[in-house]
């Protein structure tokens, strides 16, 4: 196996159960959760932290914007031994009954062929990006024993942040999909090429419906159950080296 060339950790840094999330401030959050956390990686700043949430190993990682980015930090954590990974993010809702501070816990993830796919699947063919069942399950359970608000369904992964025009959110919810993203489509695929478990929760930041757009004040409360959510779902997977 090729040795990470970004995440500047050596294996046993990194632990087998992963929470991701492209904003630092996000990490640090949930870094702040975990019992002796410590800062093994700062390169390129995708920093990883890892500690221990009730008793079981766990790391955090910043991914940073968009697939390609993501792709580097989900092979390169990998490498270094991790074996389950959550992406907790955002995301902007497609449907007017998903309203801000909602949750969306992502079935599956759409993504425009070529690019970054056609350079790991080898051909103008869509693989499923779907997360596993048993974090599926787990994100779904924890959700509903906190009382959150969420909703299951399929989101889009978009690589262009400033590309939607005003029938965007129309022309993907009459698809059935209810969210849109930039990074679970990557994940999710590159979980079923390498063999890891994988899922997502997501905050609602953002409606492309009404094209209101939260603050991090606002959001703040939501983050937090959400980071709780994660590393409850996340301490109960089970894995087999």
């Amino acid at each position: 196996m090729r040795a990470p060339v970004h995440i500047r950790a050596r294996v046993g840094d990194v632990a087998e159960r992963v929470i991701v999330a492209g904003d630092p401030g996000r990490v640090d959050l949930v870094a702040s959760m975990l019992s002796d956390p410590r800062l093994v990686s700062t390169s390129r700043g995708f920093n990883v932290y890892t500690g221990f949430y009730d008793g079981v190993r766990v790391s955090v990682a910043v991914h940073g914007v968009g697939g390609p980015s993501a792709s580097i930090v989900f092979e390169e954590l990998y490498m270094l031994g991790a074996r389950v990974i959550i992406r907790l993010g955002t995301c902007g809702s497609l449907v007017g009954d998903i309203g801000i501070g909602d949750l969306v816990i992502p079935t599956g993830a759409g993504y425009h062929p070529g690019g970054l796919y056609y350079q790991y699947i080898g051909e103008h063919a869509c693989a499923p990006a779907v997360p596993s069942y048993e974090l599926l399950k787990l994100l779904v359970e924890e959700a509903s024993s906190m009382g959150a608000r969420y909703h299951l369904g399929p989101v889009i992964s978009s690589d262009a942040f400033y590309a939607e025009d005003p029938q965007f959110a129309s022309r993907w919810s009459s698809r059935g999909v209810i969210a849109v993203e930039m990074e679970c489509a990557t994940l999710f695929t590159l979980a079923g090429i390498r063999g890891f478990k994988t899922g997502a929760l997501l905050i609602v930041s953002d409606s492309l419906v009404t094209w209101r757009h939260a603050t991090s004040e606002e959001l703040k409360e939501t983050m937090v159950k959400a980071a709780l959510i994660a590393l409850n779902a996340i301490k109960r997977v089970t894995w087999s080296s």
